[in-house]
């Protein structure tokens, strides 16, 4: 078997890792009933990020069952730097079962919060304000690494819903008490979707 069928397995089996961990904790949530005003995303939201979800991730399956219909998007990277992707992909699992763990019963589908939403300052969220889309962001990140290809890349950028989230979060909690922030992947999105709000 060659690298590139190797890091393929490898990047299944990681999909079949994060997929039943994401699962278990949205059927939880949704166990609340909560009905969820989806219209307060707005139309930025459900014109850009659902759209780009859904042509990254039918773009990966499309990698996944026959890599050679990607090939158009590949870039040449290091074997090395592929199979670091695949550490990533480890590291952004971990992240993410932890933070919807701490996360519990706030979790929505949406960036919208639910009405009887609590501020959570445990767990990954005592030292970052969005650990849940920085797993997501580095999880998307590896993918691309490991398939070593542009296009999944592009897609796995476009997380305009940080800004959104963050407003709503300043607006809902008092902003003179947030939890301590530093540097990280969610604070960069940030800056970036500001560009597009």
């Amino acid at each position: 078997m060659n690298a590139d069928d190797s890091l393929r397995w490898w990047l299944i089996a990681g999909i079949c890792v994060w997929f039943p961990i994401v699962a278990y904790y949205r059927i939880l949530a949704h166990r609340t009933r909560e009905p969820l005003d989806r219209r307060q995303e707005g139309l930025f939201m459900l014109a850009t990020l659902r759209p780009a979800g859904l042509v990254f991730f039918v773009s990966l399956f499309v990698y996944l069952v026959n890599p050679a219909r990607m090939a158009w998007s590949a870039i040449v990277l290091p074997v090395s730097v592929r199979w670091s992707g695949v550490v990533l992909i480890a590291l952004a699992i971990a992240l993410l079962f932890w933070t919807l763990r701490t996360l519990g019963g706030n979790l929505t589908d949406t960036v919208v919060t639910r009405r009887a939403h609590t501020l959570v300052v445990k767990g990954p969220y005592r030292w970052v304000r969005h650990p849940f889309y920085d797993a997501v962001a580095l999880l998307l990140f590896a993918i691309s690494l490991v398939a070593a290809n542009w296009f999944l890349l592009l897609m796995g950028t476009i997380v305009p819903s940080v800004t959104f989230a963050q407003s709503l979060f300043v607006s809902y909690f008092d902003p003179s008490n947030p939890p301590p922030t530093f540097c990280c992947l969610s604070n960069c999105f940030c800056f970036v979707t500001r560009l597009y709000a």
